[in-house]
C-alpha cells in the first residue's frame, strides 16, 4: 500500500470536520456567553479600600455594585441598541452588547452607608470604608 495515497484520502466525515474547523478558524473568537471579567485594582488608603475598575464602553446606568459584608460584586451590562443603517451589514462587533462581572472579597466588612461609587472616563472608582468593629466594651458592675 502506498503511504502517500492513504494520507491523501479522507473519509466524508474527516472532510466535513475539516471544512467546519476551517470555517471556525476564519471567525473571530468570542468569549463564552458574552461575559468578560472586569480588570481592577484595589489599594488600601488608611481606613478605606479604593477600587479602580476598567469599564470602557458602558454607561453609568449600566453598572451595578453590590456589597455584602466583605464581598463586592460589580456587574455591567450593555444592551445591543444600535441597528445597522439600510444597506449596512455588521460583519463583527464587540462594542454594543455584552456583560462584564467581577466579584472579590476584601479583608474586612465594608461600611455600606459610607461607601461611594464614581464613574468617569470608563473607570469605576469605589471608595469602600472599613466597618469599625468595637473590640472593647465596658461592662457595668452590678
Amino acid at each position: 500500500m502506498n503511504m502517500l495515497y492513504s494520507y491523501a484520502r479522507r473519509s466524508p466525515i474527516e472532510t466535513a470536520f475539516g471544512e467546519l474547523l476551517g470555517a471556525l478558524a476564519q471567525r473571530p473568537a468570542r468569549p463564552a456567553a458574552n461575559v468578560r471579567a472586569i480588570p481592577f485594582e484595589v489599594t488600601e488608603q488608611g481606613a478605606s479600600y479604593v477600587v479602580a475598575a476598567d469599564l470602557p464602553g458602558f454607561r453609568k446606568e449600566d453598572i451595578a455594585v453590590e456589597i455584602d459584608g466583605a464581598r463586592v460584586t460589580i456587574t455591567a451590562e450593555a444592551k445591543g441598541e444600535r441597528a445597522p443603517s439600510e444597506g449596512d451589514r455588521i460583519l463583527y462587533t464587540e462594542r454594543h452588547a455584552g456583560r462584564a462581572v467581577r466579584s472579590f472579597e476584601l479583608g474586612v466588612d465594608i461600611d455600606q452607608d459610607r461607601a461611594l461609587a464614581k464613574y468617569v472616563d470608563g473607570v469605576l472608582t469605589l471608595t469602600l470604608p472599613k466597618k469599625v468593629v468595637e473590640t472593647r466594651k465596658l461592662l457595668a458592675v452590678q
